[in-house]
């Protein structure tokens, strides 16, 4: 009988072997199941992992109309995947020593780079449905955010002086922008169509309302938190004063 019974030392040290064993099995196994996330947290930037971890549909750049898209739209949605972090060799967002030798070169030589591709960057960043313009705007955004001094291509045709529809663009932006407050009338908002809300708002003209909204009032930052264009911004001011007309 003797033989048969093992001594406590001997347990123990089965089962701190057996213990050993499950802890190395799970790790290996949660190691196998997270594997390629790794990379990607260290290499990406805090910018560029937002942006990838946002809900299918809810792209910054599918905000705008085609063809609207503002610099910094195209950046996040597009050229973020590269440039955010600076990969395969791209000068990375905001780094002016990386950006500096390549802004001296001048706007046009950037801007052929960026529309039919350079070294390992495809023709329009691989985004092939972006306008000529739109690409335009990101590398004036991208570009003035390394230390240069571009000016990005009018949106919806600003340049020449040509209204936005707003039952168009203005619609999009409030459903887009500024739906979050107007819709409900939220922190003292006037509500969307409610004409007596909007009333004494609308007294002094279309032209204080927009001065009033780019500038903030209250609760509101200035234009509503909106980041596109002038033009863009009055056609949403624009599209609200009319329901409330």
């Amino acid at each position: 009988m003797s033989n048969e019974t093992k001594a406590p030392s001997q347990i123990v040290g089965i089962l701190l072997g057996v213990v050993v064993l499950v802890v190395v099995a799970i790790y290996l196994l949660a190691k196998l199941a997270t594997s390629g996330f790794d990379v990607n947290a260290e290499v990406m930037t805090k910018e560029a992992v937002a942006a990838r971890l946002k809900p299918a549909g809810e792209s910054v750049a599918s905000d705008a109309p085609p063809g609207m898209k503002t610099g910094e739209q195209v950046f996040k949605a597009i050229c973020i995947t590269c440039h955010g972090a600076g990969l395969a060799g791209s000068p990375k967002f905001g780094d002016a020593g990386a950006w500096g030798p390549r802004v001296a070169k001048g706007w046009d030589m950037l801007v052929d780079h960026a529309l039919h591709g350079f070294n390992a960057m495809p023709a329009k960043g691989g985004a092939a449905d972006l306008t000529d313009d739109e690409v335009k705007r990101a590398v004036a955004y991208m570009g003035n955010a390394g230390g240069g001094k571009f000016t990005e291509p009018p949106v919806g045709g600003a340049e020449a002086g040509a209204a936005l529809d707003p039952a168009v663009v203005g619609k999009k932006i409030y459903e887009s922008v500024c739906v979050a407050c107007h819709g409900s009338g939220a922190a003292g908002a006037p509500k969307f169509g409610d004409k007596a809300a909007w009333a004494p708002r609308l007294q002094p003209g279309l032209d204080e309302v927009l001065k009033i909204a780019t500038k903030g009032l209250n609760a509101m930052p200035p234009k509503g938190g909106f980041t596109g264009s002038d033009a863009e911004f009055k056609a949403a001011v624009e599209y609200l004063t009319n329901a409330a007309k």
